[in-house]
Formats: C-alpha cells, structure tokens, sequence
C-alpha cells in the first residue's frame, strides 16, 4: 500500500469551509466597527468645528461667525497671518467637507451658526447625521437623514 502525500479534497474543502464561516462571522463585525468609528470621527469633528467657530467669533467679533468651513482654514506657515477669510482654525481636510466616510457643511453669520455632518452612504459609512448650533452641543439625527441645517432641536448625544 503506498503512503499518501498532501491532503485530500475531502480535507482541503472542509478549511476552506471552515474559512468561510469564520469570514461570514467577521466581516458584519468588521463593518460595524468602522461605522462606529466613522461616527466617533464625525462628532470630533464637529466639535473641533464648534471650537473654531467660537474662537473665529472671539478673534474677529466685528464678523460673527464664519460664513463657511474654507473660512476656518488656510495656509498660515511662517510669515503668515491668519485673517477673517483664512483663519488657520482648522485642518484642509475637514475644510474640504470631507473626512472618515461623511461630508462636513457649515453655515455661520453674526448672530450664530449651525454645523452639518452626514454619511457619504447611509449605513455603510454612517448611520446617524449630526448636528450643532451654536451652544455647541452636538445633536444625533437617527437612520442617517441628510441634513442642511440644524434647528437644535434634535436629540442630544449623551
């Protein structure tokens, strides 16, 4: 009887089973993680956008608020001086409007201001919207509603 080398099929299709179940177990996790973590971003970055938009009030208070996101960036290296239109309060990825699977939105004028972020695609990179005003408390917007504006009445996060 000669000795076989290797495996047989009958083996080498149960690993790859096995493989395949221990993938269709994973992957939905996988997914929800980097939803959670897109939302985590989000929310920091809101809050980062509310910190700069009080500071842009404090430092330019006969302006207001800024009218846009691109107000809050800018190139401000050596000699530079930030300004009202180039404010340096932010980073130019988040100025872009977009960061970690939503898009950023912000509209501001001297009486106040509200700040936006929904999901590139509902609940494959976000599930929820979010959204502050001006008290700088940044309100969830549940199944991932496109939003353009923030009355402060939506649900706080906790």
């Amino acid at each position: 009887m000669r000795k076989q080398k290797g495996f047989s099929l009958i083996e080498l299709l149960i690993v790859v089973a096995i493989i395949l179940i221990i993938a269709a177990i994973a992957i939905p996790n996988l997914l929800r993680a980097r939803i959670a973590s897109n939302e985590s971003s989000a929310v920091a970055s809101v809050r980062t956008i509310n910190t700069a938009m009080v500071s842009y009030n404090s430092s330019y208070p006969s302006v207001g608020y800024a009218a846009n996101l691109q107000a809050l960036t800018g190139t401000c290296t050596g000699t530079v001086t930030p300004s009202s239109t180039s404010a340096c309060l932010i980073d130019t990825t988040l100025a872009g409007g977009t960061k970690s699977g939503y898009t950023f939105n912000a509209a501001g004028s001297s009486g106040g201001y509200a700040v936006w972020a929904n999901p590139v695609s509902v609940n494959t990179t976000g599930v929820n919207s979010f959204c502050s005003v001006a008290d700088a408390v940044v309100r969830e917007i549940p199944g991932g509603v496109a939003v353009s504006t923030c009355a402060g009445t939506e649900t706080p996060l906790q």
